[in-house]
C-alpha cells in the first residue's frame, strides 16, 4: 500500500512539472512571435483603399470600355465598336470616367462621361486684339496673364489650352452667354480642375468625377461671379 502511494505522489508531481513546464513553453512561444514592440503597418501609414484599374487613364483599342449610345448604357465594348455603334468615328467619341469612375465613351458630349484632363503642353491660345479702323494706330497685342491657371476649353474631342487668367476669368470666358439643354453639358479646365457647364449652373471637380456647383446661371445665360 506504501507503495502505491508513493507512485501516486510521484505522479501526481510529474503531471504537474509537465503542466507547469507546458506553461512556461507556450509563454516562450508567444513572447517570440510578438516580435519588436512597433505599431501595426495600419496606424502608421493609414488605411489605404485604392478603387478601381492602374489603367483607366490609358486608352488601348483592344480594351473593352463602358459604352453610352444616346445617353444609355448598352454594355462593355471595345472603342471601335462603341464608335460604330454611335455612328461616328473612333476620334470622334467622347473618352472619359463616368459615374462610377470606370473609363467610358460616349458619341455625345453630356453629363454623363466626363472627358480625360488634357496630357499635351501646346502653347496657349492668346485672344487677339481687334483690328484697327481707318486712321487709328494698330492696338498693342494682348499678352497672357501670368497671374493665374491655365484655362482649357473642350469641343470636338479636342482640348484647347487658353493663357493663364483666374477662376472667374475661366468660368467667363468659357461659358458666358452660354446655357447649355438638358441631358447635355460642356466641360473646361482651370489648373488642375475640371469644369462643367449644366443646364442651369457651372460645376467643379477636383478629381474629375465627383463635381459640385461652382456658380449659378441665369435663365438668360449670366453667370454670377465666382468669388
Amino acid at each position: 500500500m506504501d507503495f502505491l502511494k508513493d507512485r501516486r505522489v510521484v505522479l501526481g508531481l510529474g503531471a504537474l512539472v509537465a503542466i507547469v513546464l507546458g506553461a512556461l513553453i507556450a509563454l516562450g512561444i508567444a513572447k517570440g512571435n510578438k516580435g519588436p514592440d512597433v505599431p501595426p503597418p495600419a496606424s502608421q501609414g493609414g488605411l489605404i483603399v485604392e478603387n478601381g484599374r492602374d489603367d483607366d487613364t490609358k486608352l488601348d483599342a483592344a480594351r473593352p470600355i463602358r459604352c453610352f449610345v444616346e445617353g444609355q448604357f448598352v454594355g462593355e465594348i471595345t472603342l471601335a465598336e462603341c464608335a460604330r455603334r454611335n455612328g461616328v468615328a473612333t476620334g470622334a467619341l467622347d473618352v472619359g470616367v463616368d459615374e462610377t469612375g470606370a473609363l467610358a465613351a460616349s458619341g455625345t458630349t453630356g453629363a454623363i462621361v466626363a472627358p480625360l484632363p488634357p496630357t499635351e503642353t501646346a502653347p496657349p491660345v492668346i485672344a487677339q486684339a481687334p483690328p484697327p479702323t481707318s486712321g487709328q494706330a494698330p492696338a498693342p497685342a494682348p499678352t497672357p496673364v501670368a497671374d493665374g491657371n491655365a484655362c482649357w476649353r473642350y469641343a470636338d474631342a479636342t482640348w484647347t489650352k487658353l493663357e493663364g487668367m483666374s477662376l472667374n476669368a475661366c468660368v467667363q470666358r468659357l461659358y458666358a452667354g452660354q446655357c447649355e439643354r438638358p441631358g447635355r453639358a460642356t466641360y473646361g479646365r482651370w489648373g488642375q480642375q475640371t469644369l462643367r457647364l449644366v443646364p442651369g449652373k457651372v460645376e467643379i471637380s477636383d478629381d474629375n468625377r465627383r463635381f459640385r456647383t461652382l456658380a449659378r446661371q441665369d435663365r438668360s445665360c449670366v453667370i454670377e461671379p465666382v468669388g
